[in-house]
């Protein structure tokens, strides 16, 4: 039996929640939201203790995938995880805030 997808979260409704971006290195620094902790899931379970839980979490990839696997796991744990529906190239096309490490943040 699969497990059950995780709910999901707009974008625009994130509020006050958490969110964990489990993109790799090279995607983070790309372009990321402001204030979003950054676990890649390649390193997901051996840093799981650097996720703060003192909130929901939203959680951010580049499409959904990757995110809605490690939402899974959280919500296997017991935490209230979400999965950002359609990652950061959503959140790209919507204009929401973008970080990164270069003059021209893009995600693309």
């Amino acid at each position: 039996m699969l497990p059950t997808p995780p709910p999901e979260v707009d974008p625009r409704e994130i509020g006050d929640d958490l969110l964990l971006d489990v993109r790799e290195d090279d995607e983070w620094a790309q372009g990321r939201a402001p204030g979003a902790v950054h676990v890649p899931l390649s390193q997901f379970l051996a840093r799981l203790d650097e996720v703060p839980t003192d909130r929901p979490i939203a959680v951010v990839c580049r499409v959904g995938g990757r995110s809605a696997q490690a939402a899974a796991f959280l919500r296997a744990q017991g935490l209230p995880a979400r999965n950002v529906t359609g990652g950061m190239l959503a959140w790209q096309a919507l204009g929401l805030p973008l970080e990164g490490d270069g003059p021209a943040p893009s995600i693309s």
